[in-house]
């Protein structure tokens, strides 16, 4: 595939949504035999749908999903709870369907993918895996030098580009897009941090699992690299080529050309909703075409629903990753849209309708 480089596409608007759909999609829940109002969310995520695919009626049958993995030289830093191999081997894992995202996509009939951007492995390509590597190291340790070049931005990006070029072709009605790199809520935490302009600490969280030390030390590092970098953090894009991850630029690139393909996608937890912020920072069009699925678990999601001026769909205390969290929202919407579809109307029903006082 012939991908443009970034500067070519990534700030092109997205098309907006379907006005006339949303005041029919609206003008239906009003007519629905129930209080208008009474399911509460759920019925703005049918109208919101409706406004996604221009249809009274939206309909939610196929959903796609890209689990983009990649390394992370921070690693080296003492940043997590587990070793950098665990990458690899989670991507293993990944190959032979065992893992959280792979039983969940079964379940739900999801399409799903899982792309090597540049996890640090000698070992064969692993069946079932899409392979195209930015680097075969992973980023460079942002403690010492920048975690990508340029060329290496571009790539990264284009990886999440090609994914949302799969996505249309497959005929997504749904994008998801899931990650999976030791090391990453550093290099989420970092970018949060240069971006809403927040001390470090309030970004950093446990990640993996480390205890109260750990974070204090995790984020004595990412102060460290972002005052390194300091001069360099002039925009968003710079923000990623300095402290970002390969499968984070993916997860940018894609959320954007999905929406300028007019997919909605569903944010997983808290480096998906990093990836999101990012993403609307570079090409605020976007907005309108993210739904957020889950309160993740790390302390400063919270901070970035509000920059987003968000909600979630679901609290349940998740912090795996992988996509994981939005797909076990997808019930959710195709319950909300079966109710906005197969709901009798006042008429049908021979209900009485709202008394309405002159």
């Amino acid at each position: 595939m012939n991908i443009p480089h970034f500067e070519h596409w990534l700030h092109t608007h997205t098309p907006q949504l379907n006005t006339q759909a949303i005041q029919r999609a609206t003008q239906r829940q009003n007519q629905l035999t129930k209080p208008a109002g009474s399911l509460g969310k759920l019925e703005q995520l049918a109208i919101r749908f409706a406004g996604f695919q221009g249809k009274t009626q939206p309909v939610l049958e196929t959903i796609h999903i890209s689990v983009f993995a990649a390394d992370h030289g921070v690693a080296n830093e003492d940043v997590s709870a587990f070793p950098q191999a665990v990458t690899q081997e989670m991507v293993r894992n990944f190959s032979h369907g065992g893992a959280a995202i792979c039983v969940l996509a079964r379940e739900n009939n999801a399409q799903l993918e899982v792309i090597d951007a540049g996890v640090a492995t000698q070992e064969p390509a692993l069946e079932n895996i899409i392979s195209t590597p930015v680097n075969r190291h992973g980023t460079a340790n942002f403690t010492q030098t920048a975690a990508m070049s340029h060329e290496q931005l571009n790539q990264a990006l284009a990886i999440g580009y090609a994914a949302a070029k799969r996505a249309h072709a497959n005929k997504a009605q749904l994008f998801i897009g899931g990650e999976m790199g030791i090391a990453n809520t550093s290099s989420a935490s970092a970018i949060a941090s240069a971006l809403l302009n927040i001390p470090a600490i309030a970004m950093t969280g446990p990640g993996t699992g480390i205890d109260q030390q750990g974070i204090k030390h995790k984020a004595q590092i990412i102060e460290h690299a972002l005052l390194l970098h300091a001069e360099a953090l002039q925009t968003p894009i710079d923000i990623l080529r300095c402290v970002g991850g390969f499968e984070i630029a993916a997860l940018v690139g894609a959320m954007i050309h999905t929406a300028q393909l007019g997919i909605p996608t569903l944010v997983d937890g808290f480096i998906s909703t990093v990836a999101a912020l990012l993403a609307v920072t570079i090409n605020p069009s976007l907005t309108e075409w993210l739904v957020y699925a889950h309160q993740s678990a790390e302390p400063a999601y919270k901070t970035l629903m509000q920059a987003l001026k968000a909600e979630p769909l679901l609290d349940l205390g998740l912090r795996l990753g992988e996509g994981s969290g939005a797909t076990i929202a997808i019930p959710l919407l195709k319950q909300a849209i079966a109710l906005h579809q197969q709901m009798a109307t006042f008429a049908e029903a021979e209900v009485s309708g709202k008394i309405e006082h002159l």
